[in-house]
């Protein structure tokens, strides 16, 4: 039984990196960070979807 005044909630926690990036930036910088860019779009818009948020996402990095 929960105390009152608390409240339970289920929460899930994302990290991610992009593989190679080092290697996509050396080949074609431009491209990258415009895909990046793009990506970054479409899970911001999916993680609102289920009431979730990005938290950090430094250089190739996720934090939701």
């Amino acid at each position: 039984m929960a105390e009152k005044g608390f409240k339970r909630k289920l929460a899930a926690i994302l990290s991610a990196d992009v593989i190679g990036y080092s290697r996509l930036m050396r080949d074609d910088e431009e491209a990258t960070v415009r895909d990046l860019a793009a990506h970054r779009v479409l899970i911001t818009e999916i993680f609102q979807q289920h009431h979730g948020r990005v938290v950090d996402s430094p250089g190739d990095n996720i934090l939701a």
